[in-house]
């Protein structure tokens, strides 16, 4: 072991870089709640034992609460409990003596995957979140802007500290909420509690907020989901109305080529006049290209997610 892993901790920054330690090669967001946690509950402690160092306060409670590696060793076990339950992934069970890839031959595998997309709930909250983005992307960038607007204009005057301390804080709990609904629509990991705030005056806490490079990233991050979520949306709405578009044409051309009647409103002039709409193979090439255009929006909206919620992680969780 290294001498950070077998010292005792004396204070409260150093239990928190043993516990960092202990969690190297761990998720980023669950590192974050950790050592929120610990720091939250330790300082807590502290203010209830005052004129006791911390030291002192830490022999007490170490036992009780575990050491940095006992911590570390808890988080890690539950993230995995955590991330087994709310797995949504399963694979069919193969026949006993069969493995899966002798169960189904190679073009089945490749036709399961592709349209196996539909039955994967993370792709469909990829793309709603594709639309909800723009909403999202506007408050942010809003807030963003008046509120470093107010900051620089207030800047001269008594209030100007304070306001800038809480823009500061409400962009950290926006931030905080982001990632609920990044980790809820995308299922990347993401931080689940506000880290505390440094202890101290309030100069000592502006200094701190200004030397965090996470409080720039979030604001960055505001900054950047407004074009974000204009090409998200753009693109989410014009693929899938094509998509839908061309299948609806392909079903209604194959109805009123079976001689099936059709009301008027389900007529479509989506094709160039040289082109039967009721003709069987222009359905049915209007049909599959549809049907392989809406899947593939369906797999750009899980590929979306996913990158979107890396970009997230990297600007939102503190490093």
């Amino acid at each position: 072991m290294t001498l950070i892993e077998t010292t005792t901790p004396r204070t409260i920054d150093d239990y928190l870089a043993q516990l960092r330690h202990a969690l190297t090669g761990a998720d980023a967001a669950m590192i974050q709640d950790a050592l929120s946690d610990a720091e939250a509950h330790l300082r807590a402690e502290c203010a209830a034992r005052p004129g006791t160092s911390e030291e002192s306060v830490l022999r007490a409670i170490i036992g009780s609460y575990g050491s940095p590696t006992d911590v570390a060793d808890a988080y890690r076990e539950t993230e995995k409990t955590v991330r087994a339950a709310l797995s949504t992934q399963y694979r069919a069970t193969p026949t006993v003596g069969m493995t899966e890839a002798t169960t189904r031959s190679p073009s089945q595998s490749v036709l399961r995957r592709f349209f196996g997309v539909y039955g994967d709930p993370y792709a469909w909250m990829a793309f709603f979140f594709m639309l909800l983005s723009l909403v999202t992307g506007i408050f942010y960038f809003a807030f963003a802007i008046i509120g470093l607007s107010l900051s620089l204009g207030l800047a001269v005057l008594i209030i100007g500290l304070p306001f800038f301390l809480a823009f500061v804080g409400m962009a950290r709990v926006l931030a905080l909420v982001e990632g609920r609904i990044i980790e809820t629509l995308t299922g990347e990991r993401m931080p689940r509690r506000v880290r505390p705030t440094e202890p101290g005056g309030l100069l000592v806490r502006i200094g701190a907020m200004l030397r965090d490079r996470r409080t720039w990233t979030t604001l960055a991050y505001q900054l950047l989901m407004l074009p974000l979520g204009i090409l998200y949306f753009s693109v989410a709405i014009a693929l899938a109305a094509l998509g839908i578009g061309l299948t609806g044409v392909g079903v209604t051309g194959l109805l009123q080529a079976v001689g099936l009647h059709l009301p008027d409103s389900f007529q479509f002039s989506f094709f160039d006049q040289s082109l039967d709409p009721q003709s069987p193979w222009v359905a049915i090439t209007s049909l599959a290209i549809g049907l392989v255009l809406t899947t593939l929006v369906l797999h750009l909206a899980r590929a979306v997610g996913r990158l979107h919620g890396k970009l997230a992680k990297n600007l939102l969780v503190a490093r």
